[in-house]
């Protein structure tokens, strides 16, 4: 039998109180892996860094140029930050000065890639899942295609393709498991939650499928495609559609709790949830902030442009991209602008906070690194 040591004996017992067991947890959380985040509602409660009083402060740290633009989320694990572009090629960059680290030959990146057990997953009109350390192509699958982004749950790779269907693939191999043909084309990304993958599709239906399955659980027909990407929190989908509303429906039964109307339709950009409130950006060029329990609106900020980014929230703060290029934070309880920067394109890029640093892309191709000086 293996002998334990003293010392890591007392190092046991000091990370039982609560305080310690946090810090542990977000010790091992400290990255931005997928689209949603492992809570399925674009948060990062470990940020510590950055707040509402110093974040008026960020200047630009680092910049990256590709030859077109960045639509894609980063990802953001063990110090490298993962993001592809346009110009069909897919980048692991240094977290820390945007040294380009490698990159991969692919089709054209619009969603944000996975990372999970020292494999990359990127959808760049084929799916591939790429060795985190040498980029070496471990497998890909032809038939995943389009702008959902892969979530990894449980050594599974659930992701949407414009072939109409949701697929579910095992993570090591990128054996199928199953399929579900929604009718028409799924650019929504998979939030998985509690054994239940939820996805939108442009049917124009919000789904619910058994994750080990692929079987239909529900789903809800709202009066537009719905390529929001679905969030998961207390037990209610958070989602958007193109027919101009918000809906909350019951993670169990699909059934409609609340929706909120806004001026345009709430396309690409999906909810974040964090402390009961729902935080989301429509094309009418507003982002909400909602009573994630009633739909009531609590503020909302005017960037006088469509909103397709996806907020993220960390520490009191949200920030978000807009179609007039800035890249906005946000004071989360009252929607007072904090800071803002302007790119030299459209952001439509969702950002990515991690130590103290803000990750988003710019249709001016540039990959931008946000930090205190």
């Amino acid at each position: 039998m293996k002998r334990i040591s003293v010392a890591f004996l007392i190092l046991c017992v000091y990370f039982v109180p609560a305080a310690w067991g946090q810090k542990f947890r977000c010790l091992a959380r400290d990255n931005w892996t997928e689209f949603h985040t492992i809570d399925m509602a674009r948060y990062n409660p470990c940020e510590t860094v950055l707040n509402v009083d110093n974040v008026g402060t960020l200047t630009v740290l680092w910049t990256y140029t590709t030859s077109q633009k960045v639509y894609a989320t980063p990802a953001v694990v063990s110090g490298v930050v993962y993001i592809g572009s346009f110009d069909h090629k897919f980048y692991a960059l240094s977290a820390k000065t945007g040294t380009r680290l490698g990159s991969y030959q692919s089709g054209n990146v619009m969603g944000s890639p996975a990372v999970a057990n020292g494999v990359v997953y990127v959808n760049a009109n084929g799916l591939y899942a790429l060795n985190t350390k040498t980029g070496a192509l471990l497998w890909s699958d032809a038939t995943v295609m389009g702008f959902s982004s892969p979530a990894v749950a449980n050594g599974v790779v659930y992701v949407g393709s414009n072939d109409n269907n949701v697929y579910a693939l095992n993570a090591s191999t990128g054996a199928a498991l199953w399929n579900y043909a929604t009718g028409w084309i799924v650019s929504s990304s998979p939030a998985v939650a509690d054994g239940v993958v939820y996805v939108g599709s442009n049917t124009p239906n919000v789904y619910a499928l058994n994750a080990s399955t692929g079987a239909l659980l529900w789903s809800y027909t709202t009066g537009g495609a719905v390529e929001s990407s679905p969030a998961v929190a207390n037990g209610v989908v958070y989602v958007g559609s193109d027919d101009r509303n918000v809906y909350a429906l019951n993670a169990g039964t699909g059934t409609l709790l609340w929706s909120f109307a806004t001026g345009d339709a709430v396309q690409s950009s999906s909810p974040a949830v964090v402390n009961g409130v729902v935080y989301v950006g429509s094309l009418d060029g507003n982002v909400y902030a909602l009573n994630a329990t009633t739909g009531a609106l609590l503020w909302s900020y005017a960037t006088g442009n469509g909103v397709e980014s996806s907020p993220a929230v960390a520490n009191g703060v949200v920030y978000v991209g807009s179609g007039n290029g800035d890249v906005y934070a946000l004071n989360a309880e009252t929607g007072t602008v904090l800071w803002s920067y302007a790119t030299g394109g459209q952001v439509r890029s969702s950002p990515a906070v991690v130590n103290g640093v803000v990750y988003v892309g710019s249709f001016d191709g540039k990959v931008y690194a946000f930090g205190l000086q």
